[in-house]
């Protein structure tokens, strides 16, 4: 399975009903976490090493909450492939910008903090909050 492959389906299973913006938002993540070079996130260096590390998406696990979604069950449609494509040429939704993290509370409040003081909750788009880095995170 190649990146755009790999990318498209992890879209699909953590923000396949989040719509368009949704699905960018968390493919700018993803590709941010690929392309930065500093902290936790500058010691990866392919797709693989992104989406496959440990406790990273639930998607990449076997299964999420008893059932069998995860990214080897996917089935992308174009749009996801477009956006995988995007995001890996560079392409950000301008509002999670330089994010490197998301969480789906299931809740309408969003923590302040994540994963813990490295990140700040700066928006929301869909079921999804998306976190940027703080000057913690650069000692990671």
């Amino acid at each position: 399975m190649d990146d755009v492959e790999l990318l498209a389906r992890l879209i699909q299973c953590e923000a396949g009903g989040e719509g368009e913006n949704g699905m960018r938002a968390v493919a700018t993540v993803i590709a941010n976490r690929l392309f930065t070079p500093y902290g936790e996130y500058g010691r990866y260096e392919t797709l693989r090493d992104v989406i496959f590390a440990p406790r990273q998406f639930e998607c990449a696990l076997n299964a999420q909450r008893g059932y069998p979604q995860n990214i080897y069950n996917m089935r992308p449609e174009q749009i996801h492939y477009d956006i995988a494509r995007d995001a890996l040429n560079g392409a950000k939704l301008s509002t999670v910008g330089e994010a490197l993290w998301f969480y789906n509370p299931y809740s309408q409040i969003c923590l302040p903090n994540f994963p813990s003081s490295v990140g700040a909750w700066p928006v929301r788009i869909g079921n999804h909050c998306f976190y940027f880095p703080t000057s913690s995170y650069y000692a990671t």
